[in-house]
C-alpha cells in the first residue's frame, strides 16, 4: 500500500471516529438530563417517556444531523471558493456571500410574516441563493478590477458588513411576534430545525456535493493554473460558472436553515489539507465535508452546553476556534514571501 493512501485511510478513520464521538456526546448532553439507558431505548425504539422521546427525536437528533450536513456543506463551499479565487482565506463568510444570503432570506421571511404566510424551506433556500449570487457577483466584479488578494478580501468584508447592517436594521424594526426567532436565526443557530428541514437540506446539499466531487479532475487541473486547465481540455468559462453556482448554493443552503456561520469555510479546508498533506480535490472534498461536520458538531455542543440553559450563537463559537486558524494562515503566507 502506498504511503499516501495509507495516510489518507488513517486520516479518514480519525475523522469518522471524531464525528461518531461528537455525535454521541451531542445526543447525550443537554440542559435537560435524560438517562443514558433511556436514550438508548428511545433510539432503538424499545421504550422511553413521551417527553424524553420528543427531546431526543424532535430536538436533539434533527439539530445534530443539521450540524453534520450544513457544517460539511459550508466547508466544501469554502474549498471551492479558495480554488476559484486562488486565495487561502477566501470563504463564504469573509467574502460576504453568507451575509448576502442572510439579507435576502431575512427580507423574504419578514415579507412573508407580514402577509401572514409561513415561508417554505424551498422559498427560503431560493431567496438565500439569490442573495448569495448577488454578493458573489459583486465580489467577481471586484476581483476583475484588482489583482491584490488583500483588496478582494477587504471588499468582501465590507460587502458583508453592509449586508449585515441592512439585515439588522430590518430585523430590529420588523413588527411581528416571531421576530425573536428571526433574530436568533440572523445570529446563527442550529436550533429550531425539525426532521422535515433535515430531509430538505439533505435533498439539496448532497446532490451539490456529489456534483462538486465529480468535478474533482477539473478542479485539480485548475489548481495548476488556468492555462494548464485549458490545455487539459477544461472549458474554463463553464467550469467557473459551475464553481460559482455550487459554492453559492452550498453557502445559501447553510444560511437558509441556520443563518450565517463564520470561519468554518476558511479554517476547516486549511486544517484538512494540513492533516492529509495534500490539496487533491478527490481527497479534500469528502474530507472537508467530514471535517466541517465534526467542527460544527463540536461547536454546536459547546454553544448549547457551556452556559446552559443560556445558548450562544454558533458563530460565536466557530469564530473563537476558526479565527486563530485564519491568523495562522495569514502569518504563514507572509512568512513564505
Amino acid at each position: 500500500m502506498k504511503t499516501n493512501t495509507k495516510r489518507y485511510l488513517i486520516c479518514f478513520g480519525i475523522l469518522f471516529v471524531l464525528i461518531a464521538a461528537a455525535f454521541i456526546l451531542s445526543l447525550y448532553s443537554g440542559s435537560i438530563n435524560v438517562p443514558v439507558r433511556e436514550i438508548t431505548d428511545i433510539i432503538t425504539g424499545k421504550s422511553g417517556s413521551l417527553t424524553s422521546a420528543n427531546i431526543i427525536l424532535r430536538i436533539r437528533l434533527p439539530r445534530i444531523l443539521s450540524a453534520v450536513i450544513l457544517g460539511g456543506a459550508l466547508s466544501v463551499s469554502g474549498f471551492l471558493l479558495q480554488t476559484f479565487f486562488n486565495n487561502p482565506i477566501a470563504g463564504p463568510f469573509v467574502l460576504g456571500i453568507s451575509s448576502g444570503a442572510k439579507l435576502a432570506a431575512a427580507f423574504a421571511m419578514i415579507l412573508s410574516l407580514k402577509s401572514g404566510v409561513m415561508l417554505s424551506s424551498a422559498g427560503l433556500l431560493t431567496s438565500a441563493f439569490c442573495g448569495s449570487m448577488a454578493s458573489m457577483g459583486l465580489i467577481i466584479l471586484v476581483s476583475g478590477r484588482t489583482e491584490k488578494n488583500s483588496t478582494l478580501i477587504i471588499s468582501g468584508v465590507m460587502i458583508g458588513y453592509i449586508c449585515s447592517a441592512i439585515t439588522d436594521f430590518a430585523v430590529t424594526f420588523a413588527d411581528d411576534s416571531n421576530i425573536v426567532n428571526l433574530h436568533n436565526w440572523s445570529m446563527g443557530s442550529f436550533s429550531g430545525i425539525d426532521s422535515g428541514d433535515v430531509k430538505t437540506m439533505a435533498a439539496v446539499v448532497f446532490p451539490a456535493l456529489a456534483a462538486a466531487f465529480l468535478m474533482s479532475k477539473q478542479i485539480g487541473a485548475y489548481q495548476l493554473g488556468e492555462i494548464y486547465a485549458r490545455s487539459s481540455g477544461v472549458n474554463i468559462r463553464l467550469f467557473r460558472i459551475l464553481l460559482i453556482l455550487l459554492s453559492s448554493f452550498l453557502s445559501a443552503a447553510v444560511t437558509a436553515f441556520a443563518g450565517p456561520v463564520s470561519f468554518v469555510g476558511i479554517a476547516v479546508p486549511h486544517l484538512i489539507k494540513s492533516l492529509f498533506r495534500t490539496s487533491k480535490p478527490h481527497v479534500v472534498i469528502p474530507a472537508s465535508f467530514l471535517g466541517g461536520a465534526f467542527f460544527c458538531l463540536l461547536c454546536d455542543w459547546i454553544a448549547r452546553t457551556a452556559f446552559a440553559p443560556t445558548e450562544l450563537s454558533i458563530s460565536t463559537v466557530t469564530a473563537a476556534f476558526g479565527a486563530p486558524v485564519v491568523i495562522r494562515i495569514m502569518l504563514h503566507k507572509k512568512k513564505d514571501r
